[in-house]
């Protein structure tokens, strides 16, 4: 384990502690490794919009299928099954009045069936006025279907008329059951009989299973379908959009580079004349350093544009060289310090040996140097720094941790998006354009690796560049 730590004091890394531990503990709960991972994000950009395209039509697709679906199968299933129910109680009103003319009412036995009575029903019986005995039966009435539980019930509850389903079992499957009480019509009222017919509903049930299931079968056959049919029409749908967006990165590197040449003349020239500040009115220099000022910053802008647009665009050389990301931090970590010290911030370099990746590095110097130069600025006068590098998982890590104000969640997301700053006038302030965290997602992704980040308000913000390791390789014997 190797440790160096700068002179200033440390009361920043008294605070970096118990941040490391918290952050950590956050980076845990957050998705992924701590923040939004950062991609490729023109790629990461037509991909959301295709996802979006294809989900939003898919939805609209499904809401119309499910409303044509359910209409189809109720409307099949009313047609079905809604006239059994006026069948039963026709057919079960015209047996009960056909057995209220059979004289002598003492000795009902339900005899004079109406043939037109059983015209839809296939079931028909007969029951005593006790609901006990079976008078009659016609059809061919399975046990089930004679069982006394509906007549108990209509007795029991004093009603007029019950009905119910039962399962008939034998291959007869479900039977819909209709009792009447049958009354004396011409004597007290007393309860001479109850009919009760029933009607098989099992080859109507089937269809309905067999619809349903068809419906289903055709509705995930027909989204499938249309998932496919849906990411190649929204591909052939962006692709102006991805040709606009192409032919806008080649004109901003084309900008950028053709914009360096004068503003580097622009800059020598105001540098020769303040070489005679002696001779200019102080007005004059004073114009002049504002010039050689803003031509710096607008060169430094240009600059990182064009390396953004070779990156997009992979046009951006890359070495693959071997390359220690400890030895990365800790070199980044010598050219930082006498910024550190400036602001009176606390440096530490955390490693428990060498970090191999395959990659260039100067672009992972770059990189390094900016995640910890936007430490040193978004930090607390007398706060701290911990760079830290390992491998885990198969990654080469590099870690920036700061003290400083830490970032809302809500803000997480955007970081890297170019010119997206958190605090617009703090970073107008610090000479900053939004375009650092672009740069070094950019640098990651060329590199195979990714870039989040995990922050907590009030206590600070790691700064997670992940990038493939590499093995080192045997010594020779």
């Amino acid at each position: 384990m190797s440790r160096i730590t700068s002179p200033p004091a440390r009361t920043g890394l008294t605070g970096l502690t118990g941040l490391t531990d918290r952050i950590q503990a956050l980076q845990a709960r957050l998705p992924g490794r701590g923040g939004a991972l950062m991609g490729d994000p023109s790629a990461a950009m037509f991909g959301r919009i295709r996802r979006r395209l294809t989900l939003w039509y898919l939805a609209i697709l499904a809401g119309i299928l499910i409303l044509a679906g359910a209409a189809l199968y109720f409307g099949v299933r009313q047609a079905l099954l809604a006239p059994v129910p006026g069948y039963l109680h026709d057919s079960a009103q015209s047996i009960a009045m056909a057995w209220q003319q059979e004289p002598p009412f003492d000795q009902a036995t339900c005899h004079n069936i109406p043939p037109d009575a059983i015209q839809h029903v296939p079931y028909v019986a007969c029951f005593g006025p006790a609901g006990t005995s079976v008078l009659r039966t016609q059809g061919g009435v399975p046990p089930a279907f004679i069982a006394p539980d509906l007549v108990s019930e209509l007795l029991e509850h004093q009603q007029v008329q019950a009905s119910d389903m039962v399962n008939a079992g034998s291959g007869l499957g479900t039977i819909e059951r209709y009792a009447l009480v049958v009354r004396d019509r011409d004597g007290d009222g007393r309860v001479i009989g109850i009919v009760q017919v029933g009607i098989p509903l099992e080859g109507e049930l089937r269809s309905l299973d067999v619809l349903l299931a068809l419906l289903l079968v055709l509705g995930a056959l027909t989204l499938g379908g249309a998932a496919a049919g849906a990411l190649f029409l929204s591909s052939r749908a962006l692709a102006p959009a991805r040709l606009a967006f192409t032919r806008q990165q080649a004109f901003i590197a084309d900008a950028a580079h053709e914009i360096r040449t004068p503003l580097t003349l622009m800059r020598a020239d105001a540098e020769v004349l303040l070489r005679g500040r002696e001779r200019l009115d102080p007005d004059d220099a004073e114009l002049l350093e504002d010039i050689v000022a803003e031509t710096a910053h607008m060169a430094a802008l240009a600059g990182n544009m064009l390396t953004l647009a070779r990156l997009d665009a992979g046009a951006q050389a890359i070495e693959r060289d071997v390359v220690d990301l400890t030895e990365v931090a800790s070199a980044m970590m010598r050219r930082a310090r006498a910024l550190a010290d400036e602001k009176g911030i606390t440096l530490a370099f955390d490693s428990a040996g060498p970090v191999l990746t395959l990659g260039d590095r100067a672009l992972l110097d770059h990189a390094a140097l900016i995640l910890l130069d936007n430490a040193l600025k978004y930090n607390r006068p007398g706060g701290g720094v911990i760079l830290h590098a390992f491998s885990a998982g198969g990654e080469a890590v590099l870690e920036v941790r700061d003290t400083g104000e830490g970032i809302p969640p809500e803000h997480l997301p955007h970081l890297g998006e170019r010119f997206y700053r958190v605090d617009k006038a703090r970073s107008r302030e610090q000479g900053g354009a939004g375009l650092g965290l672009s740069i070094v997602r950019g640098i990651a992704v060329a590199h195979g690796g990714t870039l989040s980040f995990a922050s907590m308000p009030g206590e600070g913000t790691t700064a997670i560049l992940t990038l493939p390791v590499a093995r080192a390789l045997p010594a020779a014997p």
